[in-house]
């Protein structure tokens, strides 16, 4: 059954809140992020005051180490497409929705020397906070943006790589995005990113239900509709390689039956396609 999702603007305004909250927790030293509403009872991030198994595990240890502590607590991805991506030095990278900062550091050292990352993120709590954890890295060749990921302000074919991590199902118009994201990539650029994906249909109520907007999981796109929407703006050899597989206890979404995503499920997919 196809039902139609929220308005664009109300997607928008409920990611905002979501995750300025989730910053804020950061900077307010109240611990691990999360972007469940701390009024919620239970949502699709999880029951109220515990992680999302949908963050846990993303990042080994030894990375974690890497990054300042606030930059690791902010982590609000279902992946870790800096270490798929493959990166190279003198690279230029884009990380979307870009968070606290973590891809974006890891990037940054990834590419270096002689490269540079940037972070898109449309949250003013969340670049404060990137700021600061770029400040406690001491890392140099990265740059936070202030903007939205349908409309990249970058010039056209300035980019090698962008990733993203868990960022792009939260967005209302996908298919602005990708476009955008062809725009400014380079001719052989990469799209390499950490994405949730639907295998199969999903249940209408959660399609409508706010609270898993903001958890990631309303919002995406089923893999063959995310792969052929790719291709129709232009990507080649697009493929979603399966990550991390969840349950209805995983998700822990009180809608369905028993929580149950319809006939599908719902999965983390490292999603690759190229730029011709």
């Amino acid at each position: 059954m196809v039902t139609s999702q929220p308005d664009a603007g109300t997607i928008r305004d409920i990611v905002r809140s979501r995750y300025s909250e989730a910053a804020n927790a950061v900077l307010q030293g109240s611990g691990q992020a999360s972007c469940c509403s701390s009024s919620a009872e239970s949502s699709c991030c999880g029951p109220a005051g515990e992680v999302s198994p949908i963050v846990i595990g993303n990042y080994d240890p030894s990375v974690q180490a890497e990054l300042p502590a606030q930059a690791v607590l902010a982590s609000l991805g279902c992946g870790n497409p800096v270490a798929l991506a493959a990166l190279e030095p003198g690279q230029v990278v884009l990380d979307l929705g870009s968070g606290g900062g973590i891809d974006v550091l890891l990037s940054a050292r990834r590419v270096s020397p002689g490269g540079f990352a940037y972070g898109l993120d449309m949250t003013d709590a969340m670049l404060e906070l990137a700021e600061k954890n770029k400040a406690a890295s001491g890392i140099e060749n990265a740059s936070f943006l202030k903007g939205e990921i349908e409309a990249i302000p970058l010039p056209d074919a300035s980019v090698d790589v962008i990733i993203s991590n868990c960022v792009i199902n939260l967005s209302a118009d996908k298919d602005a995005v990708f476009r955008e994201a062809l725009r400014v990539l380079k001719p052989g650029g990469l799209f390499a990113v950490s994405d949730i994906v639907v295998q199969g249909e999903m249940d209408a109520q959660l399609r409508q239900d706010m609270e898993s907007w903001a958890g990631c999981v309303a919002g995406a796109l089923e893999e063959n509709d995310y792969l052929t929407r790719l291709a129709t703006v232009g990507f080649v050899d697009a493929s979603i390689e399966v990550t991390k597989t969840y349950d209805a206890d995983d998700l822990g979404c009180g809608c369905g039956d028993g929580g149950s995503v319809g006939d599908g499920r719902v999965v983390s997919g490292f999603v690759r396609a190229r730029k011709q």
